[in-house]
């Protein structure tokens, strides 16, 4: 879990809280949410977090070392309109799911004919 990484990196380097939110330019309360698993870091902060910590951001946010995702896939990913689209996807009924699917199979194939 990326707040349990966080910690256990911070911890690692000897650092509090307070030096890692100054760090990112944030309060401590708000950098406790990180680390409570409350709220997660945008891609700038996790950008500096993964450079700070001498990480991949793939690490921070899976426990995984994957060499083949870039900072730009996870910018992308990280949007705060695409995260707020996916969140009201996830709490879809299968039938508005599907709908959505159609109505993006529709904006595809328009977008082909032109």
């Amino acid at each position: 879990m990326l707040a349990d990484r966080l910690k256990k990196l911070r911890l690692s380097r000897k650092k509090k809280q307070e030096d890692i939110a100054k760090f990112l330019g944030i309060t401590r309360q708000a950098y406790g949410h990180y680390e409570n698993g409350n709220r997660q870091p945008d891609y700038d902060s996790l950008k500096k977090l993964s450079d700070f910590y001498e990480v991949t951001i793939d690490f921070l946010l899976t426990g995984e070392d994957q060499q083949g995702s870039s900072d730009e896939m996870w910018k992308e990913i990280l949007d705060p309109q695409k995260q707020m689209f996916f969140k009201d996807l996830m709490d879809a009924p299968d039938e508005k799911i599907a709908e959505l699917i159609r109505f993006w199979e529709f904006i595809k194939e328009r977008d082909k004919k032109n």
